[in-house]
Formats: C-alpha cells, sequence, structure tokens
C-alpha cells in the first residue's frame, strides 16, 4: 500500500492545505474546543463540516467491521449526488476528510486547481475508483506531502499512524459519517443548518465513548473565515 506523510490535526495546516487546493479563503477550520452545546455556540456559523480525528483502537476497528456487516445486508439509499470515496493509501485520511467536507458542499468557491480536477474527474467514478483515482495523482499527492511537511511534528512515513480522520456533512436534512476505510457512509439521522453542529458533537461523543480511557481526540470545524 501507498504511503504518504500524516498531516497534523492543526486547523492552520488544514487551513492552509485547503487553500492551496483552491478553497476559497472566505472558509477556514478552527479547533472546537468542547462538544457541549454552550460550547459549540462560538462556532461562526455556518458550519459545513466537522473533521474528528481518534484513535483507530480495538473497539473502533470491532465496531467498523459489525457496522458493515449490518449495512451491507440492508443499504440504505444515499442521494446520488453525495460525494464519497474510499480511502486505499496509507496516511491520506486526513486528505479524504477534507475531499468529504468540499465536494459535499458545493456553495464553497472552488478556483481551478488541483481539487477541482480531481472532482471534475472523479465525479463520475464510483467509491472505490475515486480512491483509486487518488491513489494515482501525484499531484495531489505532492500538495498532500508539502503540507504535512509543515506540522509542528516531524512525521516519518514509515512509523504506523495510530489515529484516523473522518469528517461530517449535512446532506439534505441527513447527517453523514464519511469514512474511507468504511465501505459506506454511515446516516446518523435527521438534521438542519441549525442542528448540524450539535448532532455531529453528538457521534463526536459516541466515539469518545467506545473508548473512554482515550484521550487523543480532537474535533475541528470547517467554517466562515473570521477576520
Amino acid at each position: 500500500m501507498p504511503s504518504l506523510l500524516p498531516l497534523e490535526s492543526n486547523p492552520d495546516v488544514l487551513t492552509k492545505y485547503i487553500h492551496k487546493l483552491g478553497v476559497s479563503k472566505d472558509y477556514s477550520f478552527i479547533d472546537v474546543v468542547g462538544l457541549d452545546p454552550e460550547m459549540l455556540e462560538w462556532i461562526p456559523k455556518p458550519v459545513k463540516s466537522i473533521v474528528l480525528l481518534f484513535p483507530c483502537s480495538e473497539a473502533y476497528e470491532k465496531h467498523r467491521m459489525e457496522e458493515n456487516e449490518k449495512l451491507a445486508g440492508n443499504l440504505p439509499k444515499f442521494p446520488e449526488d453525495l460525494f464519497y470515496m474510499r480511502q486505499f493509501t496509507q496516511n491520506a485520511c486526513g486528505t479524504v476528510a477534507l475531499i468529504h467536507s468540499i465536494a459535499n458542499n458545493k456553495d464553497i468557491p472552488l478556483e481551478d486547481g488541483v481539487l477541482k480536477t480531481f472532482l471534475d474527474e472523479s465525479k463520475s467514478l464510483d467509491p472505490e475508483e475515486r480512491g483509486k483515482a487518488l491513489e494515482k495523482d501525484s499531484t495531489f499527492q505532492d500538495c498532500h506531502q508539502d503540507l504535512a511537511q509543515e506540522g509542528q511534528t516531524e512525521a516519518d512515513p514509515e512509523e504506523k499512524v495510530n489515529h484516523h480522520f473522518i469528517a461530517f456533512i449535512q446532506k439534505d436534512g441527513e447527517l453523514y459519517e464519511m469514512d474511507g476505510r468504511k465501505n459506506f457512509p454511515i446516516k446518523h439521522g435527521s438534521t438542519s443548518d441549525e442542528k448540524f453542529v450539535e448532532d455531529a458533537a453528538k457521534v463526536c461523543k459516541e466515539f469518545m465513548a467506545r473508548d473512554p480511557e482515550e484521550l487523543r481526540f480532537t474535533v475541528m470545524a470547517l467554517a466562515p473565515t473570521q477576520n
């Protein structure tokens, strides 16, 4: 399996990355410092995605396999224009989470560049084919590597990384978990512009509850840039 440098869970690094990919500077990533409603109120609205970084523990792997078996037998219907892709490159989960965040928010301005080209060329592909396309996209991989090197922690591409990025987005009034290591998007029920952040926070808390002894969780929001 090809391997990239892991992205740091740093909102400044992720913000610089999406701007380099062509995303409007009207949007940036910020830290979510707490998941209680009063803390979520401080996040600039409208929030376009919530990105969660968490440890790939035995509890996560067990839940992922059980969830996949359950869904495989009764796969829900997804919107035709929901952009979902698999992850086949080691340490590419940060890039996949960013693609899911931007591709499913078509009102975010996107200039000509690496991401727009990738989305245009992969829109008719299935999730597996999109993952393979990213694996072969050297321009996209170069962008990832450049930004991974800008983190505060020196990264080693051969070091086993035990953390994973996923994104939560709202689509047609539904909350979706977008995890490139899963076979399908995960529907978490109805939501709205007003409730999206709070509903995504509840799912983040479920991840944390499965690993009550773990503290290595990071939550970030893609939100309007505050000047």
